[in-house]
């Protein structure tokens, strides 16, 4: 038996003026109609059924996440009282499928906001990693084969040649992880041939996560786990969320652990983690821009304009990003696009609240 669990707690700063803490990048509309968290769970139909789908997310986002999901039973809506990063969140949820008597079922765990391009793949990797996964004590990550010296992702180094292959997927040792390296690293990472990205996706039985927390990272197991029935009780979830470190479960877990595996998936992955992102993934006219409104451009290429409230017109601009909003508008070098999150932050610091 699967269970699908999908860690919905971000913020998203980097997709300001769009995402605010109210409506966060896993429910904005960036490709098509669907928001980042509908194609999350529609990228799993045939896979995992709906009733056996969970989302955790915050307790703030409550109504949005109902109102995004309607289909799911109300009770598969797990709320965090506040953000305690990944691990706490997979306790959570491996928590509640325990709960319910499962507690040999297998958890695919996938991020909200990222975005994938070939479904098929996509699912393919993912059935050999939960048939890999059905071994007790085995844990199963998905890594990405890097197309370039990516400095904004964490990296898997594994082992090579592959210890067995499961419907035409190579199963690796995971030899190490690595975070996010400078440009040096990142290129000789990639020249080197053994290293993958690492997507944030795993696989792994709930008695094994379980087993695995209360060895490596007891702090974050056990406050969740003393609640017992309680597990269903807000206030009591509160009072054990403010027990809980903010740590990842890479940090909390994998990084320790043994019986370690890594996956290559090769699907038309990419984590959406800047405008700079949208603007790849999107399509492009003839100069390479990628518009969505009402835009006029002169002698303009490759720009990313998002103008969802009024026309915006463009006169000899290159490579940079305009997101109109009613109450703010952002203009950037797409290169530039990450430094958004320090606009954010200096919001913040101005209390400048009403923008956030």
């Amino acid at each position: 038996m699967d269970y699908a669990v999908i860690m919905a707690g971000g913020i998203g700063a980097r997709f300001w003026p769009e995402s605010r803490q109210a409506r966060p990048k896993q429910f904005l509309s960036l490709f098509g109609s669907e928001t980042l968290l509908q194609a999350t769970l529609s990228r799993l139909n045939g896979l995992v059924p709906p009733e056996r789908m969970l989302i955790v997310g915050s307790a703030a986002h409550e109504k949005l996440l109902r109102e995004q999901v309607p289909y799911l039973p109300p009770e598969n809506v797990l709320l965090e009282p506040q953000g305690r990063n990944t691990a706490p969140c997979i306790a959570y949820a491996a928590l509640w499928i325990r709960k319910l008597g499962f507690p040999e079922a297998r958890m695919l765990v996938l991020p909200a906001d990222h975005f994938v391009g070939d479904v098929g793949a996509f699912q393919r990797t993912l059935r050999a990693a939960r048939e890999l996964a059905s071994e007790p004590g085995v844990m199963v990550t998905i890594g990405i084969r890097p197309t370039r010296p990516e400095t904004g992702y964490g990296y898997i180094q594994f082992e090579d040649p592959p210890l067995r292959w499961i419907e035409g997927q190579p199963v690796h040792r995971v030899r190490s992880f690595a975070e996010k390296p400078n440009l040096a690293t990142a290129e000789r990472f990639v020249k080197s041939g053994d290293f993958l990205w690492n997507s944030g996706m795993f696989v792994w039985r709930v008695d094994t996560i379980l087993e695995a927390l209360r060895r490596w990272a007891p702090e974050v197991l056990e406050p969740l786990e003393a609640l017992g029935e309680d597990l269903t009780d807000a206030q009591a979830l509160g009072r054990a969320y403010g027990l809980l470190p903010k740590i990842s479960i890479d940090y909390a877990v994998m990084e320790k652990a043994d019986s370690v595996y890594v996956l290559p998936g090769d699907f038309g992955w990419s984590d959406v983690g800047s405008w700079l992102a949208v603007y790849e993934l999107a399509p492009k006219d003839a100069q390479g821009n990628a518009f969505e409104g009402s835009v006029v451009a002169l002698e303009s290429s490759h720009c990313l304009v998002r103008a969802r409230n009024r026309l915006v017109v463009l006169i000899g601009m290159h490579e940079v990003a305009v997101v109109d909003t009613p109450d703010a508008l952002l203009i950037c070098r797409l290169a530039r696009a990450q430094q958004v999150k320090e606009a954010v932050d200096r919001l913040q610091l101005w209390n400048m609240r009403e923008y956030l």
